[in-house]
C-alpha cells in the first residue's frame, strides 16, 4: 500500500479497519460458544451477521435471540458499538486511557471518520462523543429496562433494555425478541415506541450536531450544517408520519385495528426507523405499496453526516433540492440559510447521490437474477435497506442465496463507509492535472 507523507491514506485505513473488525467478529461468531445449540455457525452466516452489526444495519439471516448465546449476543453488541462510533473513536479512547499522545495521523483519521471540516478540536469532540453516547444509552437503557420489567424477569429486562438502547442509538436495529418479530408487540406502547424513536433520532443527527446543540447555551450559534440537519429531519419526519398514517389507516394488517393513539405511534415509529435504524413495530411485508415506496425513499436518504446512520445523508439531499430550486428560479447561487453553498460541495453531493443510486440499481438488478420468485419491489427494498444500513426487510434476507448474501455484505459495507470513502480507498491517489481541456457546450434538457 502506498504511503503519502509518511502515513497511509485515511480512506484506506478506515476501509481496512472496518474490514478487520468484521473479520474478527465473524471468527468469534463461528465459535461454538457463540450459539445456543453449541454448534458452529457457518462462516458466511457469521460474516453476514458481523458485517450487519459492524455496519449498524440490522439485516439478519438468522434470528439473533434464537440463534446466539449470551456470548454471541455480546459479540454482536460490541460490534454494533464499535461500528456505530467508529473504530478510530475506540482506538483514541484507549490511547487517552494509556496517556498516549494523539498524533497528527490519528487526528486526520478522526477528521475523515466524522467527515469533519478540520482537525481543530477533534480530540475534544471525541471525548464529548464518548460522554454523549454513554449518557444517552444509559438513559435509554434505564427507561426500557423499567418498561420491560413488566414483561420479563428483572435480570432479563435490564439486559434487554440496554441491548435495545445500544442497538437503536447506533441505528443498528438488532433485537432480542425472537422469531424475527422485532418490536411489533410494542406497536402501540408509548414508552417503548417513543424511547426507541428518540434514541434513533439522536443517533442519526450526528455527533457534530449534538455537540453544537450542547454548546448552544454559550455560543448562541448554530452552523449551517446543523440547521440543515435539524430542519430536514423535522420536515421528513412530520411529512412521513402524516403520509404513513394516511396510507396505513385502513390496513388491518398494520394500523387498521389500532386506536387513534396507536395509529399515530405506529406511523411516527415507521417514519423514524427507515433513517436508518431497522427496528420495526409494523410488519414490513404487510405494508401498502405506497408506504413501501416511501420507506425506500427514506432509506436512501438516511440521516445526518458523521452519525451512526447510512444513506446518502440528509445534507446531501437538502443541497440537491436547493440546487434544483435555484436552477428553476434562475438564480446563479445555491443558498441555504442565507449562506452560499460552494460548487465543490454541490458536486460532492451529486457524486454521493449518483454513486448511491448506481449501487442500489446494480444490486437490485443482480438480486433479480440470483434470487428468484419475488416481486421487483422486494429486490429494490432489500438493496436500498442494505445500502442505507437500515436493516428493514420484506422477508428476502433469510432466503438469500450464497451469492445474494455476499452481494448484500458488500452493499452494507459500502453503505456504512460511504461510496466516496470507498472509492478513494480503491482508486489511486488523485493527481493534479497538468493541463485543462477546452470547454465544450452540451444541450441539457
Amino acid at each position: 500500500m502506498k504511503k503519502i507523507n509518511g502515513y497511509f491514506d485515511p480512506p484506506k485505513i478506515l476501509v481496512l479497519g472496518f474490514a478487520a473488525v468484521i473479520l474478527i467478529g465473524a471468527f468469534l461468531l463461528t465459535l461454538p460458544i457463540s450459539t445456543e445449540s453449541g454448534k458452529s455457525l457457518s462462516f458466511l452466516d457469521a460474516l453476514f451477521t458481523a458485517t450487519s452489526a459492524t455496519c449498524v444495519t440490522g439485516l439478519v439471516v438468522v434470528d439473533t435471540a434464537d440463534t446466539f448465546s449470551i456470548f454471541g449476543e455480546m459479540v454482536i453488541l460490541s460490534l454494533i458499538q464499535i461500528g456505530g462510533l467508529g473504530f478510530m473513536t475506540f482506538a483514541t479512547f484507549l490511547f487517552l486511557l494509556l496517556g498516549k499522545k494523539i498524533s497528527l495521523k490519528e487526528r486526520l483519521l478522526l477528521k475523515e471518520a466524522y467527515n469533519n471540516i478540520s482537525i481543530a478540536g477533534i480530540i475534544k469532540l471525541v471525548k464529548r462523543i464518548l460522554i454523549f453516547t454513554a449518557v444517552i444509552e444509559m438513559l435509554g437503557g434505564i427507561i426500557l429496562s423499567i418498561r420491560f420489567s413488566f414483561d420479563f424477569p428483572i435480570g432479563k429486562a435490564v439486559y434487554y433494555g440496554f441491548f435495545h438502547a445500544i442497538s437503536n442509538f447506533n441505528n443498528a436495529g438488532f433485537d432480542l425478541m425472537g422469531d424475527f418479530r422485532s418490536l411489533t408487540n410494542y406497536v402501540d406502547d408509548p414508552v417503548v415506541t417513543l424511547t426507541v424513536c428518540f434514541l434513533i433520532i439522536f443517533g442519526g443527527l450526528g455527533f457534530i450536531v449534538i455537540n453544537e446543540l450542547y454548546e448552544y447555551r454559550e455560543t448562541r450559534r448554530l452552523s449551517v450544517h446543523t440547521k440543515i440537519v435539524l430542519m430536514t429531519t423535522v420536515i421528513l419526519t412530520v411529512c412521513a408520519t402524516i403520509l404513513i398514517f394516511l396510507f396505513e389507516y385502513g390496513n388491518d394488517k398494520t394500523l387498521g385495528t389500532l386506536s387513534e393513539a396507536g395509529k399515530s405511534l405506529g406511523a411516527f415509529f415507521h417514519a423514524i426507523t427507515p433513517r436508518t435504524a431497522g427496528s420495526n413495530t409494523l410488519p414490513i411485508a404487510d405494508l401498502t405499496q405506497s408506504t413501501l415506496f416511501l420507506t425506500i425513499f427514506l432509506m436512501f436518504i438516511g440521516a445526518g453526516s458523521g452519525s451512526t446512520a447510512g444513506g446518502i445523508k440528509i445534507t446531501t439531499f437538502a443541497v440537491l433540492i436547493a440546487t434544483v430550486w435555484s436552477q428553476l428560479k434562475g438564480k446563479e447561487d445555491v443558498v441555504l440559510f442565507r449562506r452560499r453553498i460552494e460548487l465543490q460541495t454541490i458536486l460532492k453531493a451529486l457524486t454521493v447521490a449518483m454513486c448511491g443510486l448506481a449501487i442500489v440499481i446494480v444490486v437490485t438488478f443482480i438480486l433479480s437474477i440470483t434470487e428468484k420468485g419475488q416481486n421487483f419491489i422486494v429486490y429494490l427494498f432489500e438493496a436500498t435497506s442494505a445500502f442505507g444500513t437500515v436493516g428493514l426487510s420484506m422477508g428476502l434476507t433469510t432466503e438469500l442465496s450464497p451469492i445474494g448474501r455476499v452481494l448484500i455484505i458488500f452493499t452494507m459495507f459500502a453503505g456504512r463507509l460511504g461510496p466516496i470513502t470507498l472509492g478513494f480507498a480503491i482508486a489511486k491517489r488523485r493527481k493534479k492535472e497538468a493541463y485543462r481541456h477546452p470547454k465544450g457546450n452540451i444541450m441539457i434538457g
